[in-house]
C-alpha cells in the first residue's frame, strides 16, 4: 500500500495524529522561543531567569510525561485529547493573563507538558499503534505535523505581531486549533479504548524500561539526534564562528533542514514497511554521522549545509524508526508506557546537555572538538544498540 492508498483509506485517523504533532508546536521550543522577550518582560524574569525556569519547567514535564504518559494504553484516545486540550488552554491563558510570575510559569510547564509532551505522544502512539501493516509510513505521514509547524508559524507569528499583541497571537493559534479539534472530536474515527485499566499487580508485571538492560542499549542511539542536534541549535554562534561560518549560512541551512525532513519522513516510513525497523535502526544516522564528518573535516559554509541537512534527513526518520522499534520489542499494547519513558528520558538528556556544553565552551573547547566528541557519541550509541536490534530480528 503506497502513500496515496493509505491516506484515502486512513485519512481520519491520519488527520487525528497529524493535528497531534502540529499541535505540539505550541510546546516547542522554536514556538516559545519567539515570545522569550515580551513573556520575560510580563512574568518579570531577566533572559538567565527565564533560562533556568525553562528549563526546570521542562523538566518537571518530564517527570509528569513518566506518571501520566502510560495511561494512554487504556484511557480512549478521544477522551484522552480532550484532557489534553483543556489543559493546554488553561496553560495559554495562565501564560497570557496572569500578571503573577508563579502562575504565569505553572502555564508555561502545562504547555511544555501537553504540547511539546503529551500531543507528540497521542500523535506518535496513535499511529504506531492503530496501523500494524503499514506502520512505517503511517509514522511517516503523521510526523510531518510537525516540520510543517516549524516552517509555517514562524512567520505567520512574525506577520501577525505587526497588528497583534503577542497575548492576542497566542489566542488566535488556540482558538484556530480548538476549531480544527472539535471537528475532528465530533467526526473523527476515533478508536476505542485499547484494553481496561491495569491494577496495580498488572502494571508491576508490564514492561518497566527503566529496569530492563535492553532499554538502556536502546537508549543512547536514540538519544545521539536530539541530544547532539539541541546543542547545536543552542549555541549556533560559536559553532558558525569556530567553523568559519556566517549566521546568515546558519540561517538558510537552518531551512535546509525542515525541507531535509520531508523526503527523511517519507522515505524513512516506506523503507521501515519494506526493508523492517532493524535494518533501518542500524543505518539511519549514517547522513548525520557523515554530515559530522564533513563539518569536522572543511568547515566553512559547506560543512555548517551538511550538518543541518544530514541531521534534518536523520530527524525526518527517527519518529518512524523508533516507534517501529518500541513496538517489536514491547509489542503495541505497551507502546505508551514504554514512548512515555523514552520521551521523559530525552526530555532530561536535552535539558542537562546544554549546561554541560556550555560549561564545556567556556573551558576553551573548539567547536570541531565538541563535534568530534558528538560523533563518537553517536557512534557509541550505536554500538550499544547492536544487541537489541539483533533481537528484533529473531523475533
Amino acid at each position: 500500500m503506497g502513500y496515496r492508498t493509505l491516506l484515502r483509506d486512513h485519512k481520519g485517523l491520519l488527520g487525528i495524529a497529524f493535528l497531534a504533532l502540529f499541535s505540539s508546536s505550541l510546546g516547542q521550543s522554536f514556538f516559545i522561543g519567539l515570545f522569550q522577550a515580551p513573556i520575560s518582560m510580563q512574568l518579570g524574569l531577566s533572559a538567565g531567569q527565564f533560562g533556568t525556569a525553562y528549563a526546570t519547567v521542562t523538566l518537571c514535564a518530564g517527570f509528569a510525561m513518566l506518571r501520566i504518559g502510560p495511561s494512554i494504553d487504556w484511557i480512549a484516545p478521544r477522551r484522552f485529547a480532550i484532557g489534553i486540550l483543556l489543559s493546554l488552554g488553561i496553560g495559554i491563558l495562565l501564560l497570557t493573563l496572569s500578571p503573577w510570575w508563579l502562575t504565569g510559569l505553572l502555564g508555561l510547564a502545562l504547555i511544555r507538558f501537553c504540547g511539546q509532551g503529551m500531543m507528540t505522544h497521542l500523535g506518535n502512539t496513535l499511529a504506531g499503534r492503530e496501523f500494524t501493516h503499514n506502520r512505517g509510513r503511517a509514522l511517516g505521514l503523521v510526523s510531518l505535523g510537525l516540520p510543517l509547524g516549524e516552517a509555517t508559524l514562524p512567520p505567520l507569528v512574525a506577520a501577525l505581531l505587526i497588528w497583534l499583541g503577542w497575548q492576542g497571537v497566542w489566542w488566535l493559534f488556540g482558538l484556530i486549533l480548538l476549531g480544527l479539534w472539535v471537528a475532528l472530536l465530533l467526526r473523527g474515527p476515533w478508536p476505542p479504548a485499547p484494553g481496561p485499566k491495569p491494577d496495580r499487580r498488572t502494571r508491576r508485571q508490564g514492561p518497566r524500561p527503566f529496569r530492563e538492560r535492553r532499554f538502556w542499549q536502546l537508549l543512547p542511539l536514540l538519544m545521539a539526534l536530539p541530544v547532539t542536534m539541541t546543542g547545536v541549535f543552542i549555541y549556533q554562534a560559536q559553532m558558525t564562528a569556530d567553523l568559519g561560518a556566517s549566521l546568515s549560512t546558519y540561517a538558510l541551512a537552518l531551512a535546509g533542514m525542515g525541507v531535509a525532513k520531508l523526503p527523511g519522513a517519507l522515505l524513512g516510513g516506506r523503507w521501515v514497511d519494506r526493508l523492517g525497523p532493524a535494518r533501518l535502526a542500524r543505518l539511519y544516522l549514517l547522513p548525520y554521522a557523515l554530515a559530522m564528518v564533513v563539518a569536522i573535516v572543511l568547515g566553512g559554509d559547506i560543512g555548517i549545509w551538511a550538518l543541518m541537512v544530514g541531521g534534518g534527513l536523520a530527524m525526518g526518520m527517527q519518529e518512524p524508526i523508533a516507534t517501529s522499534v518500541l513496538v517489536k520489542l514491547w509489542g503495541s499494547e505497551h507502546l505508551g508506557r514504554v514512548r512515555s519513558t523514552l520521551s521523559a528520558a530525552m526530555v532530561f538528556s536535552t535539558g542537562i546537555a546544554p549546561a554541560l556544553l556550555g560549561l564545556v565552551i567556556d573551558l576553551g573547547a573548539h567547536f570541531a572538538t565538541i563535534l568530534i566528541a558528538m560523533l563518537a557519541f553517536v557512534v557509541t550509541g550505536w554500538f550499544l544498540a547492536l544487541r537489541p536490534i539483533a533481537a528484533i530480528e529473531r523475533k
